[in-house]
């Protein structure tokens, strides 16, 4: 049990911010004050950061809503942002990536090298015929190679779309697909826990069967470990760079223009291509990352998130890099090759900002204070949590046993969609609100509405936003009607967000999870669909239904609710085999922890399953209302048959 008094609680459950100096205090509420008083100014002078080849000559375009554009006429180039305009002066000798593998083995590229090993590769794709109007499909572990693939792209004006490292080769065979890539660039592996695994194996294994080419597969090495190469088509990372010249040219290219596709889990089986466009976006983040976090110049920030999400995009390399900021990438786990690695790293290269998800904060609670007790964590200044809500206790925890009551917790909440944190306190707050995400990042307007639209306090309801924000993404990829349907149309102008939340007489806002079929696994988002998909291929399945179960440690866990067809049995066999088949299709993070076999599953009367009732019964929750199922009794079957799941 916290105490207290030592950590400055007020009745109203709120901690005063450890750090607060007068400056941080001005500064947050000078920020407010603009994005209160005329949020499309903010913008504009939040723009006036990034440089500019044309300046832009309007902020925001309306006219095509919700299909909106921002920063009409400017024309940039991202990769300038991050690395030329910096090599101009004394960053050139700073550190802009410091990469510590598993095995401990650690690199350091100052903004020159990166500088240096980008333009290489961005004159190297040319070369190997990459065009404007390609994707190149980037599957990497978490090793500087990836950042300089991202960079190396954006630089030649080139849309990127990452595909996380721990995706099946089916997975990614569906993202090529969907993007139409003619180039990949991966890695012959990565490391987890002590053990190599294989990349290039997946991407062959995604290549074959397919109705389109792939031309080229760049590859870097990480592993060393031996990997087939098709003569032609295959070449290495190294090779590729060796032919690129020392400088390429930035692209000019327009605000609106693609930056990148980004895959993400939604509530159908097919995964939506979030595309994010040029200018807004990295005026979102650029602002973001340097406001949220305090950006110092001698900060040296962790975030512990993958590339091949969201985060990793919008604040490991763009919105941090955009900033000169000194970034430290981590290929690895936490716990390897011991619980206290994490501390260990902090501790050896000053970490003065650490960026991580309630998922990662859970599992150091339940290893407990020692492992971090046993290292100096005085470097750190500033806490900062991402993925999912985080839970008052866990909030507690990093704050007192991570951050030694001295360094503010920054809950950002945003998505893929958002592109750039929402909500979010500032470090010049005056307090925090454990638990809570706070309130709107200046120059954003959300609420919180019921059913009928109506804003409602102190009970939950929709989270929406209610005014464009420049990172915002401008379509899903090869699907302008789904965008419509998922995002605008149940409250017209109005961003529908997918998370329930709380919103107290103060404003403050509480997000609560996703209120749609989304399971938020360790802040990883998984569409129930995309799974049910998987185990309705095996030959012994009729129909699935997966739902997101309360987890200690992940926030969500995978369970699996499954009718199988006459003639088989659910034994203990046939769940490791679908479990299997998951893993296969998807990829570890979606596998099932628990499968239960149901005669039926209950469904409305217009043939629904109720998802909702699974999911009081996994949790041993009181049911809801049954009133409208076909039949009531497939519900009581199933309680009865499972009792309480949870825990």
């Amino acid at each position: 049990m916290l105490n207290q008094r030592k950590l400055n609680i007020v009745p109203s459950y709120r901690v005063d911010n450890p750090s607060l100096d007068q400056e941080a205090r001005k500064t947050a509420m000078r920020l407010r004050e603009m994005g209160r008083e005329d949020p499309l100014n903010f913008w504009a002078e939040m723009s006036r950061e990034v440089d500019w080849f044309q300046s832009w000559k309007k902020v925001l375009d309306e006219s095509n809503a919700p299909f909106y554009s921002w920063f009409v006429g400017g024309k940039l180039n991202v990769s300038y942002n991050c690395l030329d305009r910096h090599i101009a002066g004394w960053r050139r000798n700073k550190a802009a990536l410091i990469f510590e593998s598993e095995r401990g083995e650690s690199r350091v590229l100052t903004y020159q090298d990166l500088y240096r090993e980008v333009n290489r590769l961005a004159s190297g794709l040319l070369k190997l015929g990459v065009k404007r109007e390609d994707v190149v499909t980037i599957y990497m572990p978490m090793i500087p190679e990836a950042v300089i693939a991202m960079l190396a792209c954006s630089r030649i004006g080139v849309p990127h779309s990452v595909v996380f490292g721990g995706f099946s080769a089916d997975a990614l065979r569906n993202r090529l697909a969907d993007a139409c890539s003619r180039f990949v660039i991966t890695a012959d592996g990565g490391f987890r826990r002590g053990r190599a695994f294989s990349l290039k194996e997946n991407v062959d294994r995604a290549l074959r069967e397919t109705s389109w080419a792939v031309e080229k597969v760049v590859v870097a090495s990480n592993t060393g470990e031996a990997v087939s190469m098709r003569e032609g088509r295959d070449l290495w990372f190294t090779d590729v760079l060796a032919q690129g010249e020392l400088y390429c040219q930035p692209e000019m290219v327009d605000a609106e223009d693609p930056l990148f596709i980004l895959y993400s889990s939604g509530t159908t089986g097919k995964p939506k291509g979030i595309l994010h466009t040029t200018g807004g976006y990295l005026v979102g983040v650029h602002t973001t990352y340097k406001y949220t976090f305090d950006h110092r110049e001698e900060d040296v920030y962790w975030c512990t998130a993958d590339i091949g999400w969201i985060t990793g995009h919008s604040y490991i390399v763009y919105g941090p890099l955009s900033n000169g900021a000194t970034v430290l990438l981590y290929e690895g786990s936490p716990d390897y090759p011991a619980q206290d690695r994490f501390w260990s790293i902090i501790e050896k290269y000053q970490v003065s900002v650490f960026y991580t998800a309630p998922t990662a904060v859970r599992l150091f609670m339940k290893w407990g204070e020692k492992c971090p007790a046993a290292h100096d964590l005085s470097s750190l200044r500033l806490l900062g949590s991402v993925g999912e809500p985080i839970n008052p206790e866990a909030w507690l925890w990093y704050y007192r046993h991570i951050g030694k009551e001295r360094c503010p917790v920054m809950d950002t909440w945003w998505q893929t969609e958002t592109g750039m944190f929402l909500i979010t306190p500032l470090p010049g707050e005056e307090s925090f609100v454990p638990g809570a995400a706070m309130h709107p990042f200046p120059g954003v307007e959300v609420d919180v509405l019921n059913e009928r639209g109506e804003p409602v306090r102190g009970e939950q309801g929709y989270l929406v936003v209610k005014r464009p924000w420049p990172a915002m993404f401008r379509t899903l990829y090869h699907d302008p009607e789904r965008y419509l349907n998922t995002y605008w149309k149940r409250y017209e102008g109005f961003y529908l967000a997918g998370d329930g939340a709380k919103k107290d007489e103060d404003g403050i806002i509480w997000v609560t999870g996703r209120i749609d079929d989304v399971i938020n696994v360790s802040g990883h988002r998984i569409g129930t669909a995309e799974i049910e998909s998987v185990l309705v291929e095996h030959e012994a399945v009729a129909e699935a239904a997966v739902i997101g179960k309360k987890h200690e440690i992940k926030g969500q866990a995978v369970a699996a609710f499954v009718t199988l067809k006459e003639g088989y049995n659910g034994t203990q066999e046939l769940e490791e085999k679908l479990k299997g088949l998951v893993v296969s299709r998807i990829g570890a993070l979606a596998r099932p922890e628990e499968i239960f076999f149901s005669a039926e599953l209950p469904k409305t009367r217009s043939g629904k399953i109720m998802r909702r009732l699974l999911r009081d019964i996994a949790e041993g929750n009181v049911l809801g209302d049954t009133t409208t199922l076909m039949d009531p009794q497939v519900v009581a079957s199933i309680k009865e048959k499972y009792g309480s799941l949870a825990g």
